[in-house]
């Protein structure tokens, strides 16, 4: 095998970071007899494979072109010698991952196969979970991997490695569609593809009991008009004919994740007596491609051939029938539905939390053309739904069912039997010893919603309170009063705004100089509101690849939808929302306000949703984002005065020991230019002056004070304030 040693840079193309591409000269490919995007083996300190691509012209014809990662998989750094060869890659039978702890917990093996696809490599490699979209035989869904792989792990999963523990055969391998993907800590592996001769994979049938129909608090319209559907199709279908319409019915019930769509789907089914064949669309999308069909054919195959009426449940369908970029087994799946359709006697109901994301052609006239949506439950509903998961567990007097339902916002059913049965563990740990007459009490089921967090929130950077209210904020009548009425009372008090015929406030502008506590007050109004909080910061959203700073914008509003009422809190919100035509990245912050406008004030308008922006450049926000019907209240929250920094130097040394030489009043009034963080480090920087006096020090003195405001200097910018000062004045509202 001819080799040739070229001098290792680092590439300076973005586009290949982490994704196992290396770039050589066109001269070098033809001498080593290869063509661009050929495997090559790479000899350093240690041996690694990679993927070979022509470099741009004019690059040295002695040098290859790597990555970080491939750096470090050789051992060596940027100018050293590397061995370049070409190399036999076989298809991976196994492969075994070793990664982080976050990674191994949310990462599931099929998405790791998926953001395998396309690379090579080979044991003790170190891989990065980028999808490879730059090379032309790429086959894996790149857009899909990116959604997965930042739901599990969050915005860091670009940064996340993997390695490589074994292959099966060993040397330089590639995964295949057959290839079984599995962690080293022994995470369960993704289904490989059934032999031909193996038996076919069972149909799932509902393993909990079937809910009866007048338990599904809440949905109960949506299952009468389903029932109804479902009657005339199966007990009427002359009717039907003679009016012009085939007795054929596909439905989409849609909702938010945990709604209890596969719930009402079986309870329907039972209270009409007809057969329910399930099956769950995910389990199905994990296996090879002629696997999959087969077990989606066994599904309707079983359907169509039981006596009856019968009812064919897909669950989740989106996974199986993915909008953006559908495989092949796409179309394969949708003339199996269709042949089911046209079967008679024989409905399909089909489940999703994401109808958007569905192939539309699924929706066409004569296929799933029928769609029923479930709400999220409010007060009332919770506490019905309460009423009836709890009506077989013994309660204490004390009880208030309503008062928990209340302080559970965006909670689902599933959300709410997680809260009963974590109670009712709690209850139990507290009768361990005394079991004659056990009861759940009011304090099981408060302390149960401090651990259950809703599966509408379970992707989502939650905002900490930790235990704060308005009434726990100083001073600041006026902003505490606009927060109040544009934030909680659209959320609080809906119906006066009906009664008055007005729309609520879509959203508010917080703006006001650095450290003066604009993130403290959001945390505040969580904690005072019951509501759940959305918290992201502007940076966060943008990204460099077309389309997906825009999908960010768009998942954030349906996560704050499903989650309502929620307020989404926008933290730098001049980097995520600038004045357009300004920057120079593309259009990309052009396209990403305009995708917030759109969820601001688009055609689908916002329920129970309230957006909080905070900044301390107002002026560079988009004017566009300001108009009444989006951020329309703008509130300035101002440096604290004399008697506001004395209320934060009292709350900040709460829990310090000042001596009594300290004179609070004084020391507040002298502190002009200090911002609330400011007075906060400023006690914080004397009680350490104490301890280096002695580490012994029982008390701070005025002594330490002094010495500490020599290190604590005044943060606030006069000529800052006085912009903010006459923004604020020109921006009354």
């Amino acid at each position: 095998m001819s080799s040739i040693t070229l001098t290792a840079r680092v590439s300076p193309s973005a586009k290949d970071a982490r994704r196992g591409v290396v770039r050589l000269h066109p001269e070098v490919l033809d001498a080593l007899g290869l063509r661009p995007w050929n495997a090559v083996q790479l000899t350093g300190a240690r041996v690694t494979v990679a993927l070979a691509a022509a470099a741009a012209v004019g690059s040295p014809t002695g040098v290859v072109l790597l990555d970080d990662v491939a750096l470090m998989n050789l051992g060596l750094a940027e100018g050293a010698e590397v061995g370049v060869a070409p190399v036999q890659v076989s298809a991976a039978q196994r492969v075994v991952i070793a990664g982080s702890r976050i990674a191994r917990a949310t990462v599931a093996p099929e998405t790791l196969r998926l953001a395998l696809t396309g690379k090579v490599f080979g044991t003790g490699d170190s891989v990065s979970l980028l999808p490879q979209d730059v090379a032309p035989t790429t086959t894996g869904n790149a857009v899909e991997v990116r959604r997965k792989l930042s739901t599990a792990i969050g915005m860091t999963w670009t940064n996340e490695l993997i390695t490589i523990a074994a292959t099966e055969p060993a040397g330089a391998v590639a995964v295949r569609p057959s290839t079984v993907v599995e962690w080293r800590d022994g995470g369960s592996p993704e289904p490989a593809a059934a032999p031909v001769a193996a038996p076919p994979a069972p149909v799932e049938q509902p393993s909990e009991p079937v809910v009866p129909v007048a338990d599904l608090v809440g949905s109960r319209d949506t299952a009468k008009r389903l029932g109804e559907w479902l009657r005339l199709a199966f007990d009427q279908p002359d009717l039907l004919r003679r009016l012009g319409a085939e007795p054929h019915l596909g439905v989409l019930l849609s909702g938010p994740s945990g709604v209890g769509k596969a719930t009402l789907a079986r309870a329907v089914t039972a209270d009409i007596g007809a057969e329910l064949v399930e099956l769950s669309a995910p389990s199905v999308a994990a296996l090879e491609p002629g696997a999959a069909a087969k077990r989606l054919q066994d599904a309707i195959n079983r359907a169509t051939s039981a006596q009856g009426n019968r009812v064919l449940l897909l669950t989740d369908v989106e996974s199986l029938l993915p909008g953006t970029e559908p495989p092949p087994l796409a179309t394969v799946a949708l003339d199996a539905i269709r042949a089911a359709i046209g079967s008679d006697r024989l409905a399909v109901v089909v489940t999703s939390s994401q109808p958007q994301s569905i192939d539309p052609r699924l929706r066409e006239p004569g296929l799933v053309d029928r769609e029923l949506t479930l709400g999220l439950p409010d007060d009332a509903t919770r506490t019905d739904l309460l009423r009836v998961l709890l009506r077989n567990a013994p309660l204490a007097d004390d009880v208030q069912l309503a008062e928990i339902a209340e302080r559970a916002p965006g909670f689902v059913v599933a959300d709410l039997v997680a809260l009963c049965r974590e109670a009712a563990v709690g209850a139990a740990l507290r009768h361990r010893d005394d079991t004659a007459d056990p009861r759940i009490r009011q304090q099981d089921l408060v302390d149960a919603l401090a651990s259950v967090r809703p599966i509408s929130m379970s992707t989502s950077d939650n905002l900490q309170t930790g235990g704060l209210t308005l009434d726990d904020v100083g001073d600041m009548t006026e902003v505490k009063q606009s927060l109040t009425e544009t934030v909680l009372w659209p959320l609080q008090y809906p119906d006066s705004f009906t009664r008055l015929g007005v729309a609520p406030p879509r959203g508010v502008l917080l703006y006001g100089p650095p450290g003066c506590g604009k993130t403290f007050l959001v945390r505040a109004l969580a904690g005072s509101g019951r509501l759940n909080v959305l918290a992201v910061k502007g940076a966060e959203l943008m990204d460099k690849w077309v389309g997906e700073s825009e999908r960010a914008v768009r998942e954030l509003f349906l996560r704050a939808a499903n989650a309502a009422p929620a307020l989404v809190f926008l933290d730098e919100v001049d980097a995520l929302a600038p004045r357009r035509g300004q920057s120079s990245d593309s259009g990309v912050a052009d396209r990403v306000v305009a995708a917030l406008l759109t969820e601001l004030d688009g055609v689908e308008p916002m329920r129970d949703v309230v957006v909080l922006g905070a900044t301390n450049r107002p002026e560079l926000v988009d004017p566009a984002l300001l108009r009444p019907g989006r951020l329309e209240r703008l509130v300035y929250v101002p440096p604290p005065d004399a008697e506001a920094r004395e209320a934060i130097l009292r709350a900040a040394a709460r829990n310090t020991p000042l001596a009594s030489d300290v004179d609070i009043p004084a020391l507040a009034a002298d502190l002009d230019g200090y911002s609330a963080a400011d007075c906060a480090a400023l006690i914080r920087e004397a009680a350490l002056t104490a301890m280096r006096e002695s580490l012994a020090a029982a008390e701070v003195s005025a002594t330490h004070l002094t010495t500490a405001r020599q290190a604590v200097r005044p943060s606030l910018d006069p000529a800052q304030l006085a912009s903010l000062e006459s923004y604020a004045h020109s921006h009354r509202t």
